[in-house]
């Protein structure tokens, strides 16, 4: 669903109406949960007891690409990722996006989540602190940024 963006009508209305609750409800709940993520596409999972009418909301994050697009402030990634670059983001802005991205993937530490968010950043054409992402990938790994990611020199 788009953040911050829901509405009782389709595609909400149409599945939860039959089962008697308050779409309204159901709605304002996500668009409260998904704020952050205005504008993008976001996972919503709406867990529904249909004995009380009850429900719960479970919110994912975006993918890698809309976070970094957003970041950026860029629509979409470079055609031609290697040659043209369409944005530079901060070292810091990486690593805000890896914390967020930190519990939906399978890197189990920062220093993994960074490296793999860079990776993204590299096809789609976006530079980090003004170098090529693949140049940040091999500082991260000679342990430029360890402090930076509370990672032990």
């Amino acid at each position: 669903m788009e953040g911050g963006k829901v509405t009782a009508g389709p595609p909400l209305g149409p599945a939860l109406g039959p089962l008697g609750l308050n779409v309204l409800a159901v709605a304002e709940e996500v668009n409260k949960q998904t704020g952050e993520y205005m504008g993008m596409r976001v996972p919503v999972e709406i867990v529904v007891d249909t004995d009380t009418k009850k429900f719960t909301v479970k919110v994912g994050t975006p993918s890698t690409a809309a976070l970094i697009a957003s970041t950026a402030g860029i629509s979409k990634g470079s055609g031609t990722a290697g040659k043209d670059f369409v944005a530079d983001v901060k070292f810091s802005d990486i690593v805000s996006v890896a914390s967020k991205k930190l519990p939906d993937i399978r890197s189990k530490t920062l220093k993994a989540a960074v490296k793999e968010i860079l990776g993204t950043c590299v096809s789609m054409g976006v530079k980090v602190d003004g170098m090529h992402a693949k140049d940040v990938i091999k500082e991260v790994d000679r342990g430029k940024y360890d402090s930076y990611l509370g990672e032990k020199n």
